[in-house]
């Protein structure tokens, strides 16, 4: 059985500092048409895109990414003052933009509460009606230019790249020369729907799904439709998934942060919200979970119960992760008991065994 199940297990592939060409795949069939997504082994997830060697979620690191063999180039969605859906991981410019160059915009740095912790920098979005002079529009934000996140990568592209919007991501991977997946992050929903307003009360999650089903992209996990344009959707958010899951049948994956961290939209930390009865739950929208590689310790006797399994990583960590069978989903953290049931449940649930 685990033979047959480990072709659902997803590799998260995150590229280095040092990273190396992979193996390229093949662009065309024999009839000229793309080569489709190859299903029968772990995805290759380009996480940010090469961000190892370009600055991250840029065009020119997905376009790396691509030729680098990825399946799936995987990006965060925000939003512009002005309502636009971008691509880019921070709620602020400061660590990864040159807006501290940009003196015209000097007066703009403030101070909010995002997901239960005071932050302090340049925010992307919008935030209080009264306050959208404080915030920037996708023009302003398209002046920037992104720059490495960490001192140790290659810092020669800096300043040389725009931000990119959701849009433009998508067409990345439509222009591609072979089946190219996306992995879109619905990132801080809360914080989004509490600034950003739209017409007719629409929400993050509304255009972010409009603006996949405007490209096209629909269809459960290995329909015909997916396999065509590859899409999986992740948050941090369990309702924001809930939520979509009456918009589309897109595949969903929860994702899962250090246990005590507090979730930014139920009041429970992920210690609480991973127990029996809440993936119990969640299981009803989600075909996978991904949890922080912290959460991940070794067992060997519970290989049965694998199917879908995104683990991530600190990026600040440069390292690859790779795919053992012997490491299955446990939640384990300053000595709280591993919650094998709770995550084995999960699991078994998703595998309808």
């Amino acid at each position: 059985m685990a033979s047959s199940l480990s072709s659902f297990v997803f590799l998260l592939l995150v590229i280095g500092c040092a990273a190396r060409p992979l193996y390229r795949l093949p662009n065309q069939g024999h009839d000229g048409s793309r080569m489709p997504l190859q299903t029968f082994r772990a995805y290759n997830i380009a996480h940010r895109g090469s961000n190892g060697e370009l600055p991250e979620e840029t065009r020119p690191a997905y376009l790396r990414a691509i030729e680098e063999g990825a399946d799936f180039i995987e990006t965060d969605i925000l939003s512009s003052k002005d309502g636009v859906l971008i691509c880019f991981h921070d709620v602020t410019l400061d660590d990864t933009t040159d807006i501290a160059n940009h003196k015209e915009f000097a007066d703009r740095k403030r101070t909010y509460e995002v997901q239960g912790q005071i932050v302090t920098g340049f925010f992307s979005g919008s935030v209080a009606k009264l306050a959208i002079m404080f915030d920037f529009t996708l023009k302003e934000l398209k002046s920037l230019r992104v720059r490495q996140r960490y001192c140790f990568r290659d810092q020669q592209f800096n300043g040389k790249f725009q931000i990119i919007t959701f849009e433009e991501f998508i067409t990345i991977a439509l222009d591609a020369p072979r089946v190219v997946g996306i992995y879109p992050e619905i990132k801080n929903p809360v914080f989004i729907n509490q600034h950003v307003k739209w017409l007719h009360g629409k929400r993050f999650e509304d255009k972010f799904v409009e603006t996949l089903q405007k490209y096209g992209y629909k269809g459960s996990y290995l329909s015909k439709d997916w396999l065509r344009q590859p899409a999986f959707i992740q948050s941090f958010a369990p309702t924001s998934l809930v939520y979509i899951s009456n918009k589309t049948d897109l595949p969903k994956v929860f994702l899962i942060e250090d246990v005590t961290v507090p979730t930014q939209d139920t009041n429970q930390s992920y210690w609480e919200i991973t127990s029996d009865k809440y993936l119990d739950y969640i299981r009803q929208y989600v075909v996978g979970i991904g949890p922080w590689k912290d959460t991940l310790v070794p067992v060997f006797d519970w290989l049965h119960w694998v199917l879908l399994l995104i683990p991530y990583r600190d990026a600040s960590v440069n390292m690859m992760i790779s795919y053992n069978p012997k490491y299955m989903v446990m939640v384990q953290q300053r000595g709280h008991k591993p919650r094998l049931s709770a995550m084995s449940s999960m699991l078994s649930h998703v595998l309808h065994v």
